[in-house]
């Protein structure tokens, strides 16, 4: 906000100099008529609104103001590709997208992001190329380029990267330094490789015994606990200068369905939310999480429409945004799950999850379908023009926190081939039970 500036004008009078033995005060000693009094000292107006130099646009509101709506709406998505070079021709790349190399999908649908998955993985020199690659294929804006790295059970990058224990292992130790270190050790060898976006750490709280997708994924099941480890794990994903997702919201760990193969349902009160799922969630928030992931879980207490999390506006809006305050980016599960997909075609469910409130669309089952749909809402009008804009400015201002709109990063293959399994990392995964 620009100040008004206003300067108090002093009255200054200049004198002449002293006159010798009856001379009067003012008159010129050669006796010459007295010297005129100084002009007074003009106060400075206040500028006008059209005199004010407006504020320089910052990165984001440029990179906002340079893209087409078929931009935008191309910020939104990040898939999986097919390759381990951006430059591999793929059968799966041409049969999914209609375009044969990484690159040609990225340029394509002007995409935000991509996600990577071990048939990408190979070395590291090979990792690195592939990143690099990817980050040239975005002409405008670089990549979000993510995985899902948590360790333990769900490693996408383990042939490569240092094998820490997984959550449960260090949530037992009840050592918050330890979970913050990990995760900056964690983040560090991703960053070396080329990805700056880490779907971790789970957040949810493991009370069912049955639980066939979150188990030793998660924590623990004492909620503060839990919640003190995804904390310290945000910073230490922070402090390696790579973004963290705390997941799955509101809450995925007292079901006996696996939301891969079907739609599961929690039935706890919103007493019981607020007691068990909620703590690590506002912990992370608290803690400055980049991003958080949704759940394709059915929460009838918090939402009693039927629909998953994922597509919940009063679940992602009206909880998540407005009564805890997240300002980042809101992250759908992957949309090729059963648990999306019971309800609503592919382009559908694109739509719906952008006007339930979420700004990253993670693996579309049909990409060109829901890129198409939710262009076609937003040209409409079923989703304004200012709804899109929202999640465009909250991925672009995750980018620039994380340094990426001022210039696509380059990853080195041998500095990552001397961080990458450290000793200094293979220590610390001893000393944290691996």
């Amino acid at each position: 906000m620009l100040r008004r500036i206003g300067t108090t004008g002093l009255l200054v009078i200049a004198l002449t100099a002293c006159g010798g033995g009856g001379g009067s005060a003012g008159a010129d000693p050669t006796g010459g008529k007295a010297a005129p009094p100084a002009r007074m000292a003009q106060s400075t107006p206040p500028a006008t609104p059209a005199q004010r130099t407006p504020a320089a646009p910052s990165p984001v509101q440029r990179a906002l103001s340079g893209m087409s709506v078929e931009e935008k709406v191309g910020q939104l998505f990040m898939p999986v590709l097919y390759g381990t070079t951006a430059a591999t021709v793929s059968g799966e790349n041409q049969a999914r997208y209609a375009a044969g190399t990484p690159a040609k999908v990225v340029a394509k649908y002007h995409l935000g992001g991509v996600i990577l998955f071990p048939q990408n993985v190979k070395s590291v020199g090979q990792v690195v190329g592939l990143t690099n690659g990817l980050q040239r294929g975005a002409k405008k804006v670089p990549l979000l380029i993510g995985t899902d790295q948590e360790n333990g059970l769900v490693s996408r990058m383990s042939a490569l990267m240092t094998d820490f224990p997984g959550a449960s292992q260090i949530g037992a130790t009840k050592d918050t330094g330890l979970a913050r270190a990990v995760a900056k050790a964690t983040g560090e060898e991703l960053r070396a490789l080329g990805v700056n976006l880490d779907f971790a750490p789970v957040a949810d709280v493991n009370i069912n015994p049955r639980n066939p997708v979150i188990g030793r994924r998660a924590y623990g099941d004492d909620p503060q606990r839990v919640a003190k480890m995804v904390s310290a794990a945000v910073k230490g994903f922070a402090d390696a200068k790579i973004a963290a997702t705390a997941k799955h919201f509101p809450g995925h760990g007292d079901t006996s369905v696996d939301s891969h193969t079907g739609l599961p349902v929690i039935k706890h009160t919103k007493a019981e939310w607020e007691r068990i799922d909620a703590p690590p969630f506002k912990a992370a928030i608290a803690a400055g999480v980049d991003t958080v992931m949704s759940a394709h879980i059915v929460f009838p207490k918090l939402d009693p429409s039927g629909d998953p999390a994922t597509l919940s506006k009063p679940i992602l809006t009206g909880l998540l945004r407005e009564k805890l305050g997240f300002k980042g980016v809101i992250s759908t599960d992957a949309l090729n799950m059963a648990g999306a997909r019971k309800k609503y075609d592919d382009g559908e469910i694109a739509v719906r999850a952008v006007l339930a409130g979420a700004d990253l669309l993670l693996m579309p089952n049909d990409l060109p379908k829901a890129y198409k749909a939710v262009l076609a809402a937003v040209k409409s009008g079923r989703i304004s023009r200012e709804r899109l804009d929202q999640s465009v400015t909250r991925l672009l201002t995750l980018k620039q926190n994380r340094g990426l709109l001022a210039g696509a990063p380059v990853a080195s293959a041998e500095r990552a081939a001397g961080v990458l399994r450290s000793a200094a990392h293979r220590k610390l995964a001893a000393r944290a039970g691996g």
